[in-house]
């Protein structure tokens, strides 16, 4: 199964860009699925179709969703839903329903990337396209199955143990409820549906991620610094789509000064992101409502020859070399200043910082047993050598 993410600044056609490509699969005979991971959905009126939690038919070999939070824990969270709603209503918590009890800040992005599994396990369809929320959610979405891993890995096997030993004697001191041995199992399972994820999204056969952005300073500027996110987590960014670019054939004055700073923008997107293959959608004489719409920007972004489903690219933008009795860890990092990089080692972990987004890597088995013996930024690139 092929999977494709777009993702972008709020209000840059993310949805649109998606849709028609979409649309485009469908109409090579794959069973493909659009869906929507925005809580803020707008599939549906960008398909001009009522949609539901659950893919509905298009047309032909085009299915669509729109990710309903609230389903999806009825659906696949049974014994924990149950245990919240328990655990919160013990402590005379009012005028709040079950589902808002189990809906946390992040159940979106956990939900979504378990239904995904789903299908990637089921061969339900051919092809996945995503379209994400803005940005930060995305990058949010992304990281969720790295942060989660890091966090079930390091601290539930001591709560686990801590629970069964507390539970006999906590829950009749304070009257709060404590989770079952099936409550932790089923979090145990989400834990290995994630980390099964993880490992699809970073699979570079798969996985592919596009930005959209339209041909203005903050737009690119954010997609930058995207691009340099998605490199710390070493996903496989295979495109740029620029989204609403005039079209030559418009003459009017009026128009002069839009036309030259699309222009020069157009130029500043094709510096920042070469070699990266760059696709242009023109802003059209109207709304990009319906299939008709959607074909037509299909048509626009992709010609005839060329398959929007096709991994456009695969650049490693991680990399690790040996050099001596050493090794060299390289992390392709562009638009990135070496003031806003930080650098930590804890024992077989890499802490890296950029900005305000921190990963923390599980070093190679190569790895483990050295210690970071120095550092450099040069070319765009985190150059971090180890040794003994």
């Amino acid at each position: 199964m092929r999977i494709i993410l777009y993702t972008g600044k709020g209000g840059v056609g993310k949805t649109s860009v998606a849709a028609s490509t979409a649309v485009q699969s469908a109409a090579q005979g794959l069973k493909t699925l659009v869906v929507s991971t925005d809580p803020a959905h707008s599939l549906g009126d960008s398909l001009d179709r009522q949609l539901s939690s659950e893919p509905i038919e298009i047309e032909k070999n085009l299915w669509a969703q729109e990710i309903d939070t609230i389903h999806e824990v009825e659906k696949g969270w049974g014994k924990i839903q149950q245990y919240m709603t328990t655990l919160l209503t013990s402590k005379a918590v009012k005028d709040i329903t079950t589902e808002e009890l189990t809906v946390f800040p992040g159940m979106e992005d956990l939900l979504s990337l378990l239904r995904i599994l789903q299908y990637y396990k089921e061969k339900t369809f051919d092809v996945v396209i995503i379209d994400c929320a803005p940005t930060g959610e995305t990058l949010a979405l992304l990281s969720f199955p790295d942060i989660f891993r890091w966090w079930m890995e390091k601290l539930f096997p001591i709560k686990k143990k801590m629970l069964k030993v507390a539970r006999p004697v906590i829950g009749p001191l304070t009257g709060i409820p404590m989770p079952s041995d099936s409550v932790m199992d089923e979090l145990d399972n989400v834990y290995y549906q994630l980390d099964e994820m993880r490992q699809i999204i970073a699979d570079r056969e798969t996985t592919s991620i596009r930005i959209v952005v339209n041909p203005e300073k903050m737009v690119i500027k954010e997609a930058q610094r995207s691009f340099t996110y998605l490199n710390i987590y070493d996903f496989n960014v295979d495109g740029i789509v620029v989204n609403r670019v005039i079209p030559d054939s418009v003459t009017d004055p009026y128009f002069k000064a839009w036309k030259d700073a699309h222009a020069r923008y157009k130029e500043m997107i094709h510096d920042s992101f070469s070699p990266l293959p760059i696709y242009y959608a023109p802003l059209f004489d109207q709304e990009v409502v319906g299939i008709d719409m959607l074909k037509r920007m299909g048509k626009e972004m992709f010609s005839d020859n060329d398959n929007p489903i096709e991994i456009k690219t695969n650049l490693r933008t991680q990399q690790v070399v040996k050099d001596g009795a050493e090794y060299i860890f390289s992390i392709y990092l562009p638009f990135t200043e070496k003031k806003d990089l930080s650098l930590n080692q804890k024992f077989d972990e890499l802490i890296i910082k950029v900005g305000n987004v921190k990963r923390i890597i599980t070093l190679p088995r190569t790895l483990q047993s050295l210690t970071v013996k120095g550092a450099e930024f040069v070319e765009e690139t985190l150059k971090i050598r180890f040794g003994g």
